[in-house]
């Protein structure tokens, strides 16, 4: 399997809601080794070994593994919330991610300013897929909402029936990454699938496509964001032809034009009437984009190579729009100038805060009252309109909800 086809594997299990970007993942109890596990671990050593692993790091880290089993309820039992468009986004750029997000790039403005000149990836983008991907590496959230990847791909490399060669190549992988200086097993820590570091990305993906960014000698997910950060935008470049000195797109009028393949000249599109939304012209009036009309009424974008860019890194249109308009908002953007048909406006932090205060005195466990809202968070909600009978349940905290907690609902 090749390192496209392990990212492309962990993106879809993002879309599904398995990643860790969700931070779905709660620390995993120890149980103790179920029958045959103790000699399967005994005969994969050779299996390990023939592939580079070395006898001590197999000795260090599956020496005495006990197998996470609750990743096969995590595979067969997750929530599921089906959120609108705008809900989407709101979620994604929300109040949080974006202070949040300000905040990382003046720690780390010189990171990206190398990356810039190195690869042409603007810095919104890469602050946005840090932020949606791992909270900017926070490591209250990789203590809290991750659990150690060796206990779960042991499991999975040793019981899962469907898929038992792909899971046993990433436990193989992530021992490579032990045995090359990378990474520390207690460091290691991810989804129950496996995907980690600042970026979670699944081993092999780390092992072929990561970058000693930093040039301390080893490819770190962990730690300095630097390796995790230089190896996105490569990745951005080399595999979505990331086009240097281009924006992702913008927010248009399109005077009644709907979704188009057709891939023209932003000159062009102007000529037929398309303008952008905040009155301002195209920067780059050669440059080639789509127009995209997610919902109609909404607000119209024209689409540009980096945005198609980001696609390749989740194949989600709209995964791709919430990572470029967060990189917008947390550079100094407005929110989208046209709103959804029906949306609210996203909460702010306070308003998040105050919604997980109310819930959890309520007896509703949303996992915390941070502002951050994560599926703990949207369990709670849905679970709290199921019980007042707000429809549709969809888990969405936002001003209808918050509004009838004040009520004392």
């Amino acid at each position: 399997m090749t390192a496209r086809d392990s990212l492309i594997d962990r993106r879809s299990l993002l879309r599904s809601g398995l990643g860790a970007g969700a931070l779905l993942a709660m620390p995993g109890t120890a149980f103790a080794a179920p029958a045959g596990f103790d000699a399967w671990r005994d005969g994969f050593r050779a299996k390990a070994i023939a592939k580079g692993v070395s006898d001590a790091t197999y000795s260090r880290v599956m020496g005495r593994i006990e197998p996470d089993m609750s990743v096969f309820t995590k595979m067969q039992k997750q929530p599921e919330f089906h959120e609108q468009l705008w809900q989407y986004i709101n979620r994604r750029a929300s109040d949080w991610r974006i202070a949040a997000g300000k905040e990382a790039l003046r720690k780390y403005d010189g990171v990206f300013d190398r990356i810039e000149r190195d690869f042409g990836v603007e810095r919104g983008t890469l602050l946005a897929l840090w932020g949606v991907e791992s909270a900017y590496g926070d490591p209250i959230v990789q203590q809290n909402h991750m659990r150690p990847v060796f206990p779960s791909l042991a499991a999975l490399a040793w019981n899962e029936p469907r898929r038992r060669a792909y899971w046993e190549t990433e436990l193989i992988n992530a021992l490579k990454i032990v045995d090359k200086g990378w990474g520390t097993p207690d460091e290691m820590r991810g989804s129950w699938a496996g995907a980690m570091g600042h970026t979670q990305w699944m081993p092999e993906v780390w092992l072929n496509v990561g970058i000693d960014y930093d040039r301390d000698g080893r490819v770190s997910p962990f730690g300095k964001p630097d390796d995790a950060l230089g190896s996105s935008a490569r990745f951005l470049v080399n595999r979505g032809k990331y086009p240097r000195g281009e924006h992702w797109g913008y927010e248009v009028r399109a005077n009644g034009a709907g979704s188009s393949d057709s891939n023209r000249s932003f000159a062009a599109w102007s000529a037929a009437g398309v303008t952008r939304a905040d009155g301002q012209p195209f920067p780059q009036a050669t440059a080639n984009a789509k127009l995209w009309v997610p919902v109609q009424g909404g607000p119209a974008f024209l689409l540009g190579q980096g945005f198609y860019a980001v696609r390749s890194y989740n194949p989600s249109m709209n995964y791709a729009l919430a990572i470029c308009h967060l990189g917008d908002r947390i550079l100094g953007a407005p929110p989208f100038i046209q709103p959804f048909p029906g949306s609210e406006r996203a909460l702010t932090l306070a308003e998040v805060q105050e919604v997980q205060t109310r819930l959890t005195r309520a007896g509703f466990d949303t996992g915390g009252t941070d502002g951050r809202v994560g599926n703990d968070t949207m369990k709670a909600v849905k679970d709290y309109q199921t019980k007042m009978g707000l429809l549709p349940a969809d888990g969405y905290g936002g001003l209808k909800v918050l509004a009838r907690l004040r009520q004392g609902g």
